[in-house]
């Protein structure tokens, strides 16, 4: 019979000129703020600023839960296997830290989640005098003057790089 109308606004009516802001937030975007996003984001970024280094170093900010009051939520704090006692001790601490710095109660309390593994440092790329040798022997069959050169060039300044690096540590 009759076709219903549809409505690509929200409202009834058309609104032109100034519109709602949330109208014109992709729906996404909506969500996180809802939920929350900004203020997690706010921890993360001043994660070490809030809780002080020595808590920072073995725990990071997994996630945060709250309801839609913005209030009383949970913090998941990930936390390296064998500090977990430490974190434990300074739950009350994080928590007064993290309300004091938004000023209202935003978290209630703080859930633990052990990581297994400690974050692996990745070791400089090592190069010895053999290697250095057979690039230059390689280098010297390059017919080209000006390539020549400049790898030649490449190969002196990362040496030397690497031999500072060794002598700065």
């Amino acid at each position: 019979m009759h076709g219903k109308k549809k409505y690509t606004n929200k409202s009834s009516y058309s609104i032109q000129g100034i519109r709602p802001v949330g109208n014109s937030l992709p729906h996404g975007l909506k969500t996180i703020l809802k939920k929350g996003g900004y203020n997690y984001s706010s921890i993360i970024n001043n994660w070490s600023e809030i809780v002080g280094k020595e808590i920072a170093q073995v725990t990071y900010p997994k996630s945060v839960k709250t309801g839609k009051e913005l209030r009383n939520g949970t913090l998941l704090l990930n936390v390296h296997h064998g500090d977990q006692l430490t974190v434990e001790y300074s739950k009350k601490e994080i928590v007064d830290r993290i309300n004091s710095f938004f000023g209202y109660q935003f978290i209630k309390n703080v859930k633990l989640i052990l990581i297994r593994g400690k974050i692996k440092k990745i070791e400089a790329f090592k190069i010895d005098k053999q290697k250095v040798n057979h690039y230059k022997e390689k280098i010297e069959k390059i017919e080209g003057l000006n390539l020549k050169k400049n790898l030649s060039n490449l190969i002196d300044a990362f040496s030397e790089k690497k031999i500072n690096l060794k002598s700065s540590k």
